[in-house]
């Protein structure tokens, strides 16, 4: 009996050490992962400042989320989030697909850019599909990082959001036009077992069009109209100043040519 009981206990020992041991190693490989592949998914600068983690409750919070923004965009980034929970079914591990019972993205800061016919987080979302679709490069190597398994999330949800809209008109981003955005609830991310790129690439399009929705843009543009603008005519506006910057050279060049006819009596 006693020996039933010493071997019992020794299970139970090798078990409560596995689970430590996987969990622990997850806060680093999460931040490594966000950190190394990221910005090779995104095209632009990715970084995660640290991963605090519960041992014994699978439980994690990612501190200090940070997007950039994409080439030809004036403002730095697309995204800053100070907080997001995590917890994970710790008994996933073992398995080929890692479970992620909640995510909780909490108080997001958004900056939503408009240039021409296009916007920051439509360019993101189009390096997303090119990075992680099925045309994508094989070994981008987000997947590897996990160790080939897949991901599942139960519930993604995100609270307390803002977009704020960054506007290249002199004048106006003093204004801080912005205005909150929705609560987002996703279900079942990844369903059957996805990897994490999929994953990453399907919350992104959900966040992009809860960010263009009516709900965001109707309010956005009522403080545009304020100032005798609206959504499309900010855009424009952008590219006009740089097809601007263009006629502006074209002229200077012409000058320059008339100069030196001059000079040569020609």
């Amino acid at each position: 009996m006693k020996k039933w009981i010493i071997v019992g206990a020794v299970v139970v020992l090798a078990i409560v050490v596995f689970l430590f041991v996987g969990i622990s190693n997850l806060g680093p490989l999460m931040k490594n992962a966000v950190n190394t592949y990221g910005p090779k998914m995104t095209q632009t600068e990715v970084r995660l400042g640290d991963v605090s983690l519960s041992l014994f409750s699978g439980q994690a919070n990612l501190k200090e989320l940070y997007l950039g923004n994409p080439k030809g965009f004036k403002s730095q980034e697309a995204m800053k989030v100070g907080s997001i929970h995590v917890d994970v079914d710790e008994r996933s591990l073992a398995g080929d697909t890692i479970i992620i019972d909640k995510i909780e993205v909490v108080r997001p800061e958004i900056t939503y850019e408009k240039v021409g016919s296009t916007d920051n987080f439509q360019s993101i979302l189009k390096n997303l599909k090119r990075t992680t679709g099925a045309d994508a490069p094989s070994g981008n190597g987000a997947d590897k990082e996990v160790g080939g398994k897949k991901i599942v999330i139960r519930d993604f949800m995100v609270r307390g959001g803002k977009v704020n809209l960054a506007v290249s008109m002199p004048g106006l981003l003093e204004k801080g036009i912005s205005t909150s955005l929705p609560d987002i609830h996703l279900k079942d991310v990844g369903k059957g077992g996805a990897p994490a790129p999929e994953v990453f690439e399907q919350i992104f399009a959900a966040l992009y069009d809860e960010i263009t929705s009516p709900a965001v843009t109707e309010q956005l543009n009522q403080e545009l109209k304020a100032l005798g603008l609206d959504m499309a005519s900010v855009g424009d506006s952008v590219q006009k100043k740089v097809d601007a910057v263009g006629e502006k050279a074209k002229e200077e060049l012409e000058a320059v040519k008339d100069k030196v006819k001059g000079l040569f009596g020609k």
